[in-house]
């Protein structure tokens, strides 16, 4: 398969790492099988974690296709680069189509990466999850990996400004041993031990994260360390809120142009 976009991509946000001295700490990585297909399912802190993400499966020389929001394939300047990517369309009106676009890349080799908490937490712990993650690891039979990031949401997250070119930040990836869950488990149980995976994951990059938050700071530190996040019942409203908001500013278009 012919990758003219990826390789220059990846080469370009390295030096763009290097010139801003992020330190990186990568733990896990050979749990990334060197061939064949896998589900690579990460937490979601930042809206730059897809290509953090994908760094975890470097040193094992893969390429990921992440699941993304279609919204991005449609923006002028990041969608030929998502596409050239061959990262993977997501229509939340029209999943059944991205489900088997990623079960046909599984099937032919790939690492296909998922968001499994489809938005950014606000809390900075792992949400609940939904087992479609699980369905596409069954169904192509390759296992599960999880990981776990922190430290790109101090770049840009969710309700705060980008702070792109910030330096000095360091970025925790994590890598846990895979999974291989298979036909007739429990796939809601599955997801639950996912989760649980996940969580524990973060919380170890959290905890021995080197750095701490200034005075001023502590929005990107977690509360259950000290910090200003919204807890995740906080986080939880603040989410459904968004969702409402967003639901009626849509019935209101759709009204308009009736």
């Amino acid at each position: 398969m012919s990758e003219r976009v990826y390789p220059p991509v990846i080469k370009t946000a390295l030096g763009v790492f290097k010139a801003l001295n992020i330190k990186f700490r990568l733990e896990g990585t050979e749990h990334i099988p060197s061939t064949g297909g896998a589900v690579l399912v990460s937490n979601h802190v930042s809206y730059l974690d897809f290509i953090f993400a994908g760094l975890a499966a470097h040193p094992a020389g893969r390429l990921v296709r992440f699941m993304a929001k279609k919204e991005i394939f449609d923006n002028r300047v990041g969608g030929p680069l998502m596409r050239g990517m061959k990262h993977i369309p997501v229509d939340r009106e029209a999943g059944a189509s991205s489900y088997a676009a990623a079960l046909k890349a599984l099937r032919g080799g790939e690492i296909v990466g998922v968001f499994a908490e489809a938005t950014i937490s606000r809390s900075f712990t792992v949400k609940e999850i939904k087992s479609g993650a699980v369905r596409m690891a069954v169904a192509s039979k390759t296992p599960l990996i999880p990981i776990a990031i922190w430290g790109p949401q101090r770049l840009w997250t969710k309700g705060r400004k980008r702070r792109l070119l910030q330096r000095n930040v360091p970025v925790t990836i994590l890598v846990g041993e895979p999974m291989h869950p298979k036909r007739g488990d429990d796939y809601d149980q599955v997801t639950r031990d996912l989760q649980a995976r996940m969580s524990e994951l973060l919380e170890k990059a959290q905890r021995e994260y080197p750095d701490v938050p200034k005075a001023g700071e502590k929005w990107w530190q977690p509360a259950y360390l000290g910090g200003t996040a919204p807890t995740p019942e906080e986080a939880e409203k603040l989410d459904f809120q968004e969702a409402e908001a967003r639901r009626a500013a849509r019935q209101e278009r759709e009204g308009g142009g009736a």
